[in-house]
């Protein structure tokens, strides 16, 4: 089974020789992935829907791995116990419907040792919300796939104070790490920012006059950000 650059690097992030859950699992190519190359001793694969669970116990039994990969239908973190999974993994989900299922099971949430989370949206808010609840960032990888840049993290938890605004936007670890895609990465949150910008030219409401001076403030903070990045000299 080949996975997507998406999906294959959400699965190099879980940890080795662990009980992984996977919430959301779709068609289960991230659990069959992860039992056929070792990566895992047990899998968890579970949905809300029972469509996509159907798809993923026929691609289990497919590679003969019904023994260890276990399928459950429920909504988020309710499909496990406590002390059950090592790590989970909740992918391709809106960084608020991540945070809300984070926060929905609390007795289960900190029994988890890692997580790897890829949101689709929202992942400033989602990453504001670990921060105050206890979680650090360990890791944060960007993927791009079908012209789109992906954000892939990897919680723990710990406590980490953010000194930047901006870091909530642009994760901290990416650019420790020099990802190779962040340039490119800021560069697209600012053509964003200045379309909205563009959007808002001759409104002078109250509501645009916030947005307007929201965008201003991130865009000078990510061209500081871009100038930086370009301005480092490799080793």
């Amino acid at each position: 089974m080949k996975l997507t650059p998406r999906l294959l690097t959400i699965a190099n992030l879980v940890p080795q020789n662990a009980v992984i859950a996977d919430i959301g699992t779709d068609h289960g190519y991230i659990p069959v992935y992860l039992i056929k190359h070792n990566i895992a001793k047990k899998v968890i694969a579970a949905d809300v829907n029972d469509g996509p669970l159907q798809s993923a116990k026929k691609n289990i039994a497919l590679y003969h791995m019904e023994n260890v990969i276990e399928t459950r239908l429920g909504n988020g973190l309710e499909v496990l116990h406590a002390g059950e999974a090592d790590a989970v993994i909740i992918a391709g989900m809106g960084g608020l419907l991540i945070r809300d299922i984070l926060g929905a099971h609390p007795e289960i949430t900190s029994s988890i040792g890692t997580f790897v989370l890829q949101p689709m949206v929202a992942q400033d808010d989602l990453r504001r919300w670990l921060l105050a609840n206890g979680f650090m960032i360990k890791n944060e990888r960007l993927v791009k796939e079908d012209h789109r840049i992906y954000e892939v993290m990897v919680i723990r938890k710990g406590t980490h104070a953010v000194s930047d605004e901006i870091y909530y936007e642009v994760g901290e670890k990416l650019i420790e790490n020099k990802d190779p895609l962040l340039i490119e990465f800021i560069q697209k949150n600012l053509k964003k920012y200045n379309e909205i910008l563009n959007q808002l030219a001759g409104q002078s409401s109250e509501v645009a006059n916030e947005k307007r001076n929201m965008c201003l403030r991130k865009v000078e903070k990510l061209e500081e950000v871009l100038s930086c990045l370009k301005n480092v000299k490799p080793l």
